[in-house]
Protein backbone atom coordinates (compact mmCIF):
# COMPACT_ATOMS: atom_id res chain seq x y z
CA UNK A 1 0.00 0.00 0.00
CA UNK A 2 1.30 3.47 -0.84
CA UNK A 3 2.20 5.37 2.30
CA UNK A 4 -0.50 7.85 3.27
CA UNK A 5 -3.17 6.33 1.02
CA UNK A 6 -6.56 5.30 2.39
CA UNK A 7 -7.60 1.62 2.37
CA UNK A 8 -9.95 0.67 -0.47
CA UNK A 9 -13.64 0.56 0.40
CA UNK A 10 -15.20 -2.76 -0.59
CA UNK A 11 -18.73 -3.24 -1.90
CA UNK A 12 -19.70 -4.96 1.34
CA UNK A 13 -18.42 -2.01 3.37
CA UNK A 14 -20.50 0.33 1.22
CA UNK A 15 -23.64 -1.72 1.78
CA UNK A 16 -23.03 -1.83 5.54
CA UNK A 17 -22.48 1.94 5.63
CA UNK A 18 -25.70 2.52 3.67
CA UNK A 19 -27.62 0.22 5.99
CA UNK A 20 -26.30 1.99 9.10
CA UNK A 21 -27.20 5.40 7.68
CA UNK A 22 -30.70 4.21 6.78
CA UNK A 23 -31.21 2.65 10.20
CA UNK A 24 -30.31 5.93 11.86
CA UNK A 25 -32.53 8.01 9.58
CA UNK A 26 -35.51 5.68 10.02
CA UNK A 27 -35.15 5.72 13.81
CA UNK A 28 -35.03 9.54 13.81
CA UNK A 29 -38.16 9.65 11.63
CA UNK A 30 -39.90 7.25 13.98
CA UNK A 31 -39.07 9.41 17.01
CA UNK A 32 -40.15 12.58 15.19
CA UNK A 33 -43.60 11.13 14.45
CA UNK A 34 -44.02 9.93 18.04
CA UNK A 35 -43.44 13.50 19.25
CA UNK A 36 -46.65 14.55 17.47
CA UNK A 37 -48.80 11.40 17.57
CA UNK A 38 -49.35 10.10 21.10
CA UNK A 39 -50.55 6.68 22.19
CA UNK A 40 -50.56 5.10 18.74
CA UNK A 41 -47.14 3.46 18.68
CA UNK A 42 -48.23 0.39 16.75
CA UNK A 43 -50.21 2.46 14.25
CA UNK A 44 -47.18 4.69 13.62
CA UNK A 45 -44.88 1.71 13.16
CA UNK A 46 -47.27 -0.01 10.74
CA UNK A 47 -47.62 3.21 8.73
CA UNK A 48 -43.83 3.55 8.48
CA UNK A 49 -43.58 -0.12 7.46
CA UNK A 50 -46.09 0.54 4.69
CA UNK A 51 -44.10 3.44 3.24
CA UNK A 52 -40.68 1.80 3.64
CA UNK A 53 -42.02 -1.27 1.84
CA UNK A 54 -43.17 0.97 -1.01
CA UNK A 55 -46.87 0.23 -0.52
CA UNK A 56 -50.19 1.81 0.34
CA UNK A 57 -51.97 1.73 3.70
CA UNK A 58 -55.60 1.70 4.82
CA UNK A 59 -56.20 3.30 8.23
CA UNK A 60 -59.50 2.12 9.73
CA UNK A 61 -61.01 3.78 12.76
CA UNK A 62 -63.65 6.08 14.13
CA UNK A 63 -63.47 9.84 13.44
CA UNK A 64 -61.30 11.90 15.77
CA UNK A 65 -58.49 9.38 16.36
CA UNK A 66 -55.76 11.42 14.59
CA UNK A 67 -55.71 9.38 11.37
CA UNK A 68 -55.52 12.50 9.19
CA UNK A 69 -52.96 14.15 11.47
CA UNK A 70 -50.81 11.01 11.29
CA UNK A 71 -50.71 11.11 7.50
CA UNK A 72 -49.89 14.82 7.47
CA UNK A 73 -47.10 14.26 9.99
CA UNK A 74 -45.62 11.37 8.02
CA UNK A 75 -45.52 13.49 4.88
CA UNK A 76 -43.61 16.28 6.63
CA UNK A 77 -41.21 14.01 8.54
CA UNK A 78 -40.36 11.91 5.48
CA UNK A 79 -39.91 14.94 3.22
CA UNK A 80 -42.73 13.99 0.84
CA UNK A 81 -44.91 16.31 -1.21
CA UNK A 82 -48.39 15.55 0.07
CA UNK A 83 -51.94 16.34 -0.95
CA UNK A 84 -55.28 15.58 0.61
CA UNK A 85 -58.56 14.59 -1.01
CA UNK A 86 -61.69 14.58 1.12
CA UNK A 87 -63.89 11.84 -0.31
CA UNK A 88 -67.60 12.68 -0.48
CA UNK A 89 -70.56 11.01 -2.20
CA UNK A 90 -70.50 13.55 -5.06
CA UNK A 91 -66.74 13.24 -5.76
CA UNK A 92 -66.03 12.27 -9.38
CA UNK A 93 -63.04 10.30 -10.79
CA UNK A 94 -61.83 13.40 -12.66
CA UNK A 95 -61.63 15.24 -9.32
CA UNK A 96 -58.84 12.81 -8.38
CA UNK A 97 -57.09 12.01 -11.65
CA UNK A 98 -57.44 15.31 -13.53
CA UNK A 99 -59.18 16.28 -16.73
CA UNK A 100 -58.56 17.67 -20.20
CA UNK A 101 -59.63 21.22 -20.95
CA UNK A 102 -59.91 23.00 -24.28
CA UNK A 103 -57.41 25.86 -24.68
CA UNK A 104 -57.51 28.58 -27.32
CA UNK A 105 -54.41 30.67 -28.11
CA UNK A 106 -54.16 34.20 -29.53
CA UNK A 107 -54.44 32.84 -33.10
CA UNK A 108 -57.65 31.07 -32.15
CA UNK A 109 -55.99 27.67 -32.44
CA UNK A 110 -57.65 25.20 -30.13
CA UNK A 111 -56.02 22.26 -28.39
CA UNK A 112 -56.63 20.05 -25.39
CA UNK A 113 -54.48 20.44 -22.28
CA UNK A 114 -54.36 17.97 -19.40
CA UNK A 115 -54.77 19.49 -15.95
CA UNK A 116 -53.34 17.15 -13.35
CA UNK A 117 -55.44 16.15 -10.38
CA UNK A 118 -54.31 15.73 -6.76
CA UNK A 119 -53.20 12.13 -7.44
CA UNK A 120 -50.02 13.58 -8.93
CA UNK A 121 -48.16 13.78 -5.64
CA UNK A 122 -45.81 11.66 -3.57
CA UNK A 123 -48.13 11.06 -0.61
CA UNK A 124 -51.87 11.14 -1.27
CA UNK A 125 -54.14 11.29 1.74
CA UNK A 126 -57.48 9.79 0.69
CA UNK A 127 -59.55 10.97 3.63
CA UNK A 128 -62.67 8.91 4.41
CA UNK A 129 -62.24 6.96 1.19
CA UNK A 130 -65.37 4.90 1.77
CA UNK A 131 -67.57 8.01 1.73
CA UNK A 132 -67.31 8.07 -2.08
CA UNK A 133 -69.08 5.79 -4.53
CA UNK A 134 -67.33 2.62 -5.77
CA UNK A 135 -66.86 4.26 -9.18
CA UNK A 136 -64.76 7.03 -7.67
CA UNK A 137 -62.92 4.66 -5.33
CA UNK A 138 -61.88 2.55 -8.32
CA UNK A 139 -60.32 5.61 -9.99
CA UNK A 140 -57.31 4.99 -7.74
CA UNK A 141 -56.87 1.36 -8.78
CA UNK A 142 -54.57 1.92 -11.75
CA UNK A 143 -52.60 4.61 -9.94
CA UNK A 144 -51.99 2.41 -6.89
CA UNK A 145 -50.88 -0.62 -8.87
CA UNK A 146 -49.18 0.76 -11.98
CA UNK A 147 -48.00 4.21 -10.77
CA UNK A 148 -49.52 5.93 -13.78
CA UNK A 149 -53.01 6.93 -14.91
CA UNK A 150 -54.67 6.89 -18.34
CA UNK A 151 -56.86 9.83 -19.26
CA UNK A 152 -58.39 10.10 -22.74
CA UNK A 153 -56.11 7.30 -23.89
CA UNK A 154 -52.92 9.08 -22.82
CA UNK A 155 -50.53 7.78 -20.17
CA UNK A 156 -49.46 10.13 -17.39
CA UNK A 157 -46.75 8.91 -14.99
CA UNK A 158 -46.98 9.64 -11.28
CA UNK A 159 -44.10 10.98 -9.17
CA UNK A 160 -41.70 8.64 -7.39
CA UNK A 161 -42.22 7.59 -4.71
CA UNK A 162 -46.02 7.41 -4.78
CA UNK A 163 -48.01 6.27 -1.77
CA UNK A 164 -51.68 6.34 -0.85
CA UNK A 165 -52.60 6.42 2.82
CA UNK A 166 -56.37 6.20 2.98
CA UNK A 167 -58.52 6.65 6.05
CA UNK A 168 -61.74 4.70 6.37
CA UNK A 169 -64.63 4.90 8.79
CA UNK A 170 -66.21 1.65 9.98
CA UNK A 171 -68.79 0.55 7.40
CA UNK A 172 -71.46 0.49 10.09
CA UNK A 173 -71.49 4.31 10.04
CA UNK A 174 -73.97 6.26 7.95
CA UNK A 175 -73.09 7.17 4.36
CA UNK A 176 -70.27 4.68 3.81
CA UNK A 177 -69.64 2.26 0.95
CA UNK A 178 -67.52 -0.90 1.26
CA UNK A 179 -64.36 -0.79 -0.82
CA UNK A 180 -64.22 -3.14 -3.83
CA UNK A 181 -62.22 -6.30 -3.16
CA UNK A 182 -59.82 -5.52 -6.02
CA UNK A 183 -58.96 -2.19 -4.43
CA UNK A 184 -58.57 -3.64 -0.95
CA UNK A 185 -55.97 -6.04 -2.34
CA UNK A 186 -53.87 -3.05 -3.48
CA UNK A 187 -53.37 -1.92 0.11
CA UNK A 188 -50.25 -3.45 1.63
CA UNK A 189 -51.60 -3.23 5.19
CA UNK A 190 -54.92 -2.57 6.85
CA UNK A 191 -54.16 -0.69 10.05
CA UNK A 192 -56.72 -0.52 12.86
CA UNK A 193 -56.69 2.76 14.79
CA UNK A 194 -58.18 2.45 18.26
CA UNK A 195 -58.68 4.73 21.25
CA UNK A 196 -55.55 5.84 23.14
CA UNK A 197 -55.03 4.68 26.71
CA UNK A 198 -55.59 7.03 29.66
CA UNK A 199 -51.94 8.12 29.96
CA UNK A 200 -51.70 8.92 26.25
CA UNK A 201 -55.00 10.80 26.27
CA UNK A 202 -53.83 12.82 29.28
CA UNK A 203 -50.71 13.79 27.33
CA UNK A 204 -52.87 14.75 24.36
CA UNK A 205 -54.96 17.06 26.55
CA UNK A 206 -51.92 18.78 28.05
CA UNK A 207 -49.79 19.17 24.92
CA UNK A 208 -52.41 20.05 22.30
CA UNK A 209 -54.64 22.53 24.08
CA UNK A 210 -52.08 25.13 25.09
CA UNK A 211 -50.53 28.06 23.29
CA UNK A 212 -47.54 26.12 21.98
CA UNK A 213 -48.05 22.90 20.06
CA UNK A 214 -45.22 20.70 18.81
CA UNK A 215 -44.94 20.86 15.02
CA UNK A 216 -43.45 18.00 12.98
CA UNK A 217 -40.04 18.58 11.43
CA UNK A 218 -38.58 17.09 8.27
CA UNK A 219 -36.08 14.36 9.13
CA UNK A 220 -35.67 12.54 5.82
CA UNK A 221 -35.61 13.68 2.20
CA UNK A 222 -37.18 12.04 -0.82
CA UNK A 223 -33.78 10.68 -1.86
CA UNK A 224 -33.02 9.22 1.57
CA UNK A 225 -36.47 7.59 1.65
CA UNK A 226 -35.90 6.05 -1.78
CA UNK A 227 -32.54 4.75 -0.54
CA UNK A 228 -34.25 3.15 2.46
CA UNK A 229 -36.88 1.59 0.20
CA UNK A 230 -34.16 0.12 -2.03
CA UNK A 231 -32.40 -1.22 1.07
CA UNK A 232 -35.61 -2.93 2.23
CA UNK A 233 -35.74 -4.89 -1.02
CA UNK A 234 -32.09 -5.93 -0.59
CA UNK A 235 -32.42 -7.25 2.95
CA UNK A 236 -31.88 -11.03 3.03
CA UNK A 237 -34.84 -13.24 3.89
CA UNK A 238 -33.98 -16.67 5.26
CA UNK A 239 -35.54 -19.87 3.95
CA UNK A 240 -37.32 -20.41 7.27
CA UNK A 241 -39.02 -17.02 6.98
CA UNK A 242 -39.99 -17.62 3.34
CA UNK A 243 -41.48 -21.00 4.27
CA UNK A 244 -43.38 -19.42 7.17
CA UNK A 245 -44.87 -16.81 4.82
CA UNK A 246 -45.91 -19.46 2.30
CA UNK A 247 -47.35 -21.72 5.00
CA UNK A 248 -49.39 -18.88 6.49
CA UNK A 249 -50.77 -17.42 3.25
CA UNK A 250 -51.55 -20.77 1.63
CA UNK A 251 -53.25 -22.04 4.80
CA UNK A 252 -55.62 -19.05 4.72
CA UNK A 253 -57.32 -20.08 1.46
CA UNK A 254 -60.67 -21.87 1.22
CA UNK A 255 -59.28 -24.42 -1.26
CA UNK A 256 -56.24 -26.40 -0.19
CA UNK A 257 -55.89 -24.40 3.01
CA UNK A 258 -55.87 -25.39 6.64
CA UNK A 259 -58.64 -27.88 7.57
CA UNK A 260 -59.48 -25.51 10.42
CA UNK A 261 -60.96 -23.09 7.85
CA UNK A 262 -63.06 -25.59 5.92
CA UNK A 263 -66.40 -23.99 5.09
CA UNK A 264 -65.51 -20.76 6.88
CA UNK A 265 -64.14 -18.64 4.01
CA UNK A 266 -65.59 -17.25 0.79
CA UNK A 267 -62.14 -16.30 -0.48
CA UNK A 268 -58.61 -15.95 0.81
CA UNK A 269 -55.34 -14.17 0.06
CA UNK A 270 -53.60 -14.55 -3.29
CA UNK A 271 -49.91 -14.27 -4.25
CA UNK A 272 -50.03 -10.49 -3.77
CA UNK A 273 -50.46 -11.17 -0.04
CA UNK A 274 -47.27 -13.25 -0.03
CA UNK A 275 -45.43 -10.43 -1.76
CA UNK A 276 -46.82 -7.87 0.69
CA UNK A 277 -45.83 -9.95 3.71
CA UNK A 278 -42.31 -10.50 2.36
CA UNK A 279 -41.77 -6.77 1.91
CA UNK A 280 -43.47 -5.85 5.19
CA UNK A 281 -41.34 -8.16 7.35
CA UNK A 282 -38.19 -6.65 5.83
CA UNK A 283 -39.41 -3.13 6.59
CA UNK A 284 -40.35 -4.11 10.15
CA UNK A 285 -36.87 -5.48 10.72
CA UNK A 286 -35.39 -2.19 9.45
CA UNK A 287 -37.41 0.08 11.77
CA UNK A 288 -36.41 -2.14 14.69
CA UNK A 289 -32.72 -1.84 13.86
CA UNK A 290 -32.23 -5.26 12.28
CA UNK A 291 -31.01 -6.19 8.80
CA UNK A 292 -32.89 -9.49 8.46
CA UNK A 293 -36.50 -10.42 9.29
CA UNK A 294 -37.56 -13.28 11.54
CA UNK A 295 -40.60 -15.53 11.96
CA UNK A 296 -41.68 -13.21 14.80
CA UNK A 297 -42.07 -10.47 12.17
CA UNK A 298 -44.31 -12.77 10.12
CA UNK A 299 -46.54 -13.41 13.13
CA UNK A 300 -46.68 -9.72 14.04
CA UNK A 301 -47.73 -8.65 10.53
CA UNK A 302 -50.02 -11.56 9.67
CA UNK A 303 -53.22 -9.76 10.67
CA UNK A 304 -52.66 -6.35 9.00
CA UNK A 305 -51.52 -8.08 5.78
CA UNK A 306 -54.23 -10.75 5.56
CA UNK A 307 -57.44 -9.55 7.18
CA UNK A 308 -58.60 -7.34 4.29
CA UNK A 309 -57.81 -10.13 1.84
CA UNK A 310 -60.17 -12.68 3.43
CA UNK A 311 -63.94 -12.93 3.72
CA UNK A 312 -65.98 -15.14 6.03
CA UNK A 313 -68.82 -17.33 4.88
CA UNK A 314 -72.32 -16.73 6.23
CA UNK A 315 -72.09 -19.88 8.36
CA UNK A 316 -68.82 -18.70 9.96
CA UNK A 317 -70.29 -15.28 10.77
CA UNK A 318 -73.35 -16.94 12.28
CA UNK A 319 -71.06 -19.03 14.49
CA UNK A 320 -69.34 -15.87 15.77
CA UNK A 321 -66.07 -16.38 13.91
CA UNK A 322 -63.90 -13.37 13.01
CA UNK A 323 -61.13 -12.96 10.46
CA UNK A 324 -58.57 -11.76 13.07
CA UNK A 325 -59.43 -14.77 15.22
CA UNK A 326 -58.82 -17.22 12.39
CA UNK A 327 -55.55 -15.50 11.46
CA UNK A 328 -54.38 -15.74 15.08
CA UNK A 329 -55.04 -19.47 15.06
CA UNK A 330 -53.09 -19.91 11.83
CA UNK A 331 -50.19 -17.75 13.08
CA UNK A 332 -49.93 -19.81 16.27
CA UNK A 333 -49.00 -22.85 14.16
CA UNK A 334 -45.87 -21.20 12.70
Amino acid sequence: MIQGSQPAVTLEDGIVATAEACLGAVEQAREAVHKVIFGQEQVVDLSLITILAGGHGLLVGLPGLAKTKLVETLGIVLGLDGRRVQFTPDLMPSDILGTEILDEDADRHRSFRFVKGPVFTQLLMADEINRASPRTQSALLQAMQEHFVSVAGERHDLPRPFHVLATQNPIEQEGTYPLPEAQLDRFLLEIDVGYPDRAAERRILIETTGVDEHKPQAVMSTESLLTAQRLVRRLPVGDAVVDAILDLVRSARPEGGDPLLKGKLLWGPGPRASQALTLAVRARALIEGRVAPSIADVKALAEPVLKHRMALSFAARADGETVPGLIAQLSAKL
